[in-house]
């Protein structure tokens, strides 16, 4: 039988007479990691304050590990580590500095914050940066070493509040690597992200909260599935072949685009074989031809009628 790391049901939270959070009920496997997506002023970040016994849930209940997140704060707070929006270290140290005085700070024994320093400058490739104070080291490093301080006291449940905005491709990436690693080791990680693309990489499970309610969950591919089948995408040569290559699609579906055309592929391989040989047959030439699924922004877009970039313009 699979334990639920975390459960939370029903959960509500009032900012004066604004219901930022309108009976939120999800779990998370132990182990696992939870993606929760949603636009700006969803309620992600206030979900996750509740969790972390940062602010008070006004109705309903949260167990992390089943200590209660209202009667136990502090028994859940010696379970979690946080890793909020920007990086919590404190610049004037160096990198082994902040490590040590956070283990400390966290009550740590000296033996233990040595030994749990040593192991993270190794893990999260920081050796060569250990003696570097934080003002001088890179976004990518800063941000790998806040990663470092929150779980220097070995959680069972990570939190991470958007741990990679303003970040370059490559240090993401870094970031990410790390994640999956802590999950392998059987830490339960819950999410919070803009970039859809990262849901797909690291999560198990991804929820999706807009104004305040869960409104969908399941799998990427369960929730691509609800959006819509595969798709075929073709990229001609030349725009003067589109007519041309409409009339040889006849009968295959409704055809979308110009000189880029999309049409659905509902049995995949078998129907891009089927359009390249009729292509093929009429004598035009693609530049790109690929099988495609709905994407997780095709899933945002479809659940809260807008793009995550939209949704930040208007927030």
């Amino acid at each position: 039988m699979t334990y639920m790391m975390v459960q939370v049901k029903n959960l509500r939270k009032y900012f004066g007479k604004k219901e930022v959070l309108r009976g939120i009920n999800f779990s998370t496997p132990a182990g696992s990691v939870l993606g929760i997506l949603g636009p700006n002023g969803a309620g992600k970040t206030t979900t996750i304050n509740c969790l972390t016994t940062l602010i008070k849930p006004d109705q309903g209940s949260a167990a992390i590990a089943g200590y209660d997140v209202l009667k136990q704060p502090a028994a859940v707070r010696s379970l979690i580590g946080l890793t909020g929006q920007f990086a919590a270290v404190d610049e004037q140290l160096t990198t082994r500095e902040n490590l040590v005085f956070f283990g400390r700070l966290l009550r740590l024994s000296k033996a233990r914050t040595a030994r749990r320093t040593t192991e993270l400058l190794e893990q999260f490739d920081l050796k060569e940066a250990a003696n570097i104070r934080v003002k001088e080291l890179s976004g990518g490093m800063r941000r790998r070493l806040d990663l470092a301080v929150s779980i220097i006291t070995e959680p069972l449940v990570l939190f991470l509040d958007e741990p990679t905005t303003g970040l370059d491709p490559r240090s993401r990436h870094q970031v990410w690597n790390m994640v999956r690693t802590l999950r392998e080791q059987g830490m339960t990680i819950l999410l919070t992200t803009q970039y859809l693309e990262e849901a797909d990489e690291l999560a198990d499970w991804i929820i999706v909260i807009d104004r305040g309610q869960a409104i969908a969950q399941g799998t990427a591919d369960e929730l691509k599935n609800r959006v819509g089948e595969t798709f075929c995408k073709l990229q001609l040569a030349s725009p003067d072949d589109e007519q041309k290559v409409r009339e040889s699609l006849a009968g295959l579906g409704e055809i979308t685009g110009k000189s880029n055309l999309t049409l659905p592929a509902p049995q995949g391989v078998q129907t891009l074989s089927e359009v390249i040989r009729r292509v093929e047959g009429v004598g035009v030439t693609l530049t790109d031809i690929s099988l495609c699924r709905p994407s997780l922004d095709d899933v945002f877009f479809a659940l809260t009628g807008h793009t995550t970039d939209e949704s930040e313009k208007s927030s």
